[in-house]
């Protein structure tokens, strides 16, 4: 008997192999890449590691292996790999989250783009921008850390997911922003008629339509997703408060889902907005609208 059989370690390969194939059998998407970063997670290693690992041969001990088995067995019903981890990547951040807050996506790097391109653009040597409904803080504390000169606010409501904003803002350490526990309908009044840019990523799903991914429906809260009967109740407001908070030629940002550009506009030109845009995400979906002050 091998010395592997005796301590109960098991080569690595194999065990990255079956947790792909558990994966795979409970319908995860990806399965091999979500192996990898679970395989990553209980190593401490990053995804080409865990490929270093397996052309070498490494074995697993047994209680890295039982470790593995049981996130595996969590990820297979559905629990988001981030919840497992305890990490989400966003553009050159990597952000605490868990239950309570939403995960940010790769869709909202878009968002958090426009936003640093229109930050980046202001003729002001301190331009305000502003993250309404900013959750795990993703789009503020991107805005922060990467146009230092703008003064960033992240503004949050949720009791749940104001702990992981403020988590993250202390672990990110940008000393340009500041987090305001507060409705974004009528947080920071101090700061009307100030900002160069407002960006949210507000709840858009109508209430009636149930996300088809187990990790959304049944993970993310749902004050994140669900915006009223149309899903653009929070949208109303942003528009309203919108055009309060920024000064002329400042720019309203807006992620929603891929119908509901054509409504959106409709609401901003109803409201004054001027150069209404829409912007597409990497899959081709409108993703973004924009629109000046």
């Amino acid at each position: 008997m091998n010395a592997s059989a005796t301590s109960g370690a098991r080569p690595l390969r194999e065990a990255r192999d079956e947790a792909a194939d558990a994966l795979r059998a409970a319908g995860v998407p990806d399965p091999e890449v979500d192996a990898d970063l679970l395989v990553g997670h209980v190593l401490g290693l990053s995804r080409g590691g865990v490929h270093a690992k397996l052309v070498v041969g490494a074995e697993l001990t047994a209680t890295d292996a039982a470790a593995l088995d049981s996130l595996v067995a969590r990820r297979a019903r559905r629990e988001p790999l981030q919840h497992l981890t305890g990490r989400a990547p966003f553009r050159s951040l990597e952000l605490a989250v868990g239950p309570g807050v939403f995960v940010p996506r790769p869709e909202t790097e878009l968002l958090a783009q426009l936003a640093i391109d229109a930050l980046r653009a202001a003729a002001e040597p301190e331009p305000v921008a502003l993250d309404l409904g900013a959750g795990s803080g993703a789009i503020a504390l991107a805005m922060a850390t990467e146009v230092p000169h703008a003064r960033v606010y992240a503004v949050e409501n949720s009791p749940e997911a104001f702990p992981w904003t403020k988590r993250n803002v202390e672990e990110v350490g940008a000393p340009n922003l500041t987090l305001v526990f507060g409705d974004l309908a009528d947080a920071l009044g101090e700061l009307d008629g100030r900002a160069a840019v407002v960006a949210s990523n507000p709840p858009y799903i109508p209430q009636d339509a149930i996300p088809r991914d187990p990790e959304v429906r049944l993970h993310d809260p749902e004050p994140a997703l669900y915006g009223g009967l149309d899903g653009l109740d929070v949208v109303r407001v942003l528009s309203r408060r919108g055009l309060e908070l920024l000064h002329p030629g400042g720019a309203l940002l807006i992620e929603h889902g891929e119908t509901q550009s054509a409504e959106i506009a409709g609401i901003l030109a109803g409201d004054g907005w001027h150069a209404i845009a829409h912007h597409r995400d990497l899959t081709g979906r409108d993703r973004v609208t924009t629109a000046r002050r």
